[in-house]
């Protein structure tokens, strides 16, 4: 069989697998819920690339990789919710950037955000003046939540780095 066709027939039945897999495991699969969450993410991608384009990994080991990702990943996600001590091990904790239109200059630095990224997120959320934002946070994800309007219910803040 010419190259091309076993690229594409690995292609073909890896990506079905994949899709039963997440069907199997839960959307959370491909979530970002937390650094570890988007390692996994990134690798099942990897060994997808590797099988289609790499003669020297089978079709089988390809579809056994992506397997033990995904138990690896059922597995850490079962003990972090019943472990907080692997939680905080696994997952970064959120960062305030912002508060009630001041922004946080050290947790910028901190976290290596700019303020240009910072005016950028602003402006994506809709945010028409700095006084109207309630708290910034950039989020375990690497996503960053912008909170504006009148009040803000301190219990969003939860858990959040540099609120109290």
């Amino acid at each position: 069989m010419p190259d091309w066709m076993t690229y594409f027939v690995d292609a073909a039945v890896l990506v079905p697998v994949m899709v039963l897999f997440v069907r199997l495991a839960g959307l959370r699969a491909f979530s970002k819920m937390s650094s570890y969450d988007f390692a996994v993410t990134v690798s099942f991608g990897s060994v997808l690339a590797a099988t289609v384009v790499n003669p020297g990994v089978t079709l089988g080991q390809g579809v056994l990789a992506m397997a033990a990702l995904f138990a690896v990943q059922w597995i850490i996600g079962w003990v972090r919710s019943r472990w907080d001590a692997v939680e905080d091990v696994a997952d970064n904790d959120p960062v305030l950037l912002m508060r009630d239109g001041t922004i946080l200059h050290d947790a910028l630095r901190r976290t290596r955000v700019t303020e240009g990224d910072l005016r950028a997120k602003l402006r994506e959320a809709n945010v028409l003046d700095y006084g109207m934002v309630r708290a910034v946070v950039l989020e375990a994800t690497g996503d960053v939540s912008v909170l504006h309007g009148e009040t803000l219910d301190d219990g969003l803040l939860d858990g959040v780095r540099g609120t109290g």
